[in-house]
């Protein structure tokens, strides 16, 4: 039996955690029918490690952005021409992940939100994608959403979900896909389960955020995209959807939003019809 081919829409395979074994990490995504990964740039200073990976792996694609933690440090410089310039890049298919975070306030709550708006001009400007990153900020990450979709088409994806049902349905009303992670299958992850339910098939994704947030069973360990396959075998019994189902939606999905991905790579590269 063909595995399900997946997406792991959200890794950071650039982190020092996977130095040692990436190709083995490789290997085991492909063993667990994961045929497609999106590494992401949280510092302008290392985009071209993140970018590297995408230009040497066929199925590897990048962003280019500055995560909220480093808004103070990189804000300033990630202006919109600036990223607009870096996206024109081989493998870059989005922006970010940029957003707010006020659990940890690594950065101010100004520079972030600067940062972020930063992130949606170069988006609307260069007609990608931007990935978001929101914790403990879901009122201010939906002003954010709305103003900046007033000023002109704007899609994305709230990366790593795990807001209210507020944010969910503002980001799914404005044309935003939702992508979850591990978290969702952690025991008492019940509300986002619920919110989660309430949300179409067609605005899923799926993600590691690996190194981070390892899915049951693995919850403890580092994160990989192998472990992809086990968020997509819970989701898929959440909706009771065959697994086969759930894989060719959120794969759907992704090459819907990240329209620069299916160009990167000849057709003939995925073992898919991804149309």
């Amino acid at each position: 039996m063909t595995q399900p081919f997946l997406i792991d829409s959200h890794c950071h395979l650039d982190f020092p955690d996977f130095t040692a074994d990436l190709p083995q990490v490789m290997a085991r995504a492909q063993a667990a029918g994961i045929g497609g990964m999106l590494t992401i740039s949280t510092k302008i200073s290392t985009f071209d490690a993140v970018q590297h990976l995408a230009q040497t792996h066929d199925h590897i694609w990048c962003s280019v952005g500055v995560h909220p933690h480093e808004a103070d440090a990189e804000g300033q410089s990630a202006t919109p021409e600036r990223l607009c310039d870096l996206a024109m890049q081989s493998g870059v298919v989005a922006f970010g992940e940029c957003g707010l975070d006020f659990h940890y306030q690594h950065s101010t709550p100004q520079a972030q939100e600067a940062s972020f708006r930063n992130h949606c001009q170069a988006a609307r400007q260069a007609d990608l994608p931007v990935i978001i990153h929101s914790r403990e900020a879901d009122s201010q990450t939906a002003a954010v959403l709305r103003s900046e979709s007033a000023k002109g088409p704007l899609t994305g994806v709230l990366h790593c979900f795990s807001g209210g049902q507020e944010l969910a349905q503002t980001a799914v009303e404005l044309g935003f896909y939702i992508s979850l992670s591990g978290i969702i299958t952690f025991k008492n992850s019940v509300p986002l389960r619920e919110i989660i339910t309430t949300i179409p098939l067609e605005r899923i994704l799926l993600e590691t955020d690996a190194p981070y947030l390892a899915p049951v069973p693995h919850r403890g360990r580092r994160n990989e995209p192998a472990f992809v396959a086990d968020t997509a075998h819970y989701v898929a019994a959440l909706f009771d959807v065959p697994l086969d189902a759930l894989a060719a939606q959120t794969t759907a999905n992704f090459f819907r939003l990240f329209k620069k991905a299916q160009s990167e790579k000849t057709k003939n590269s995925h073992p898919f019809n991804c149309e």
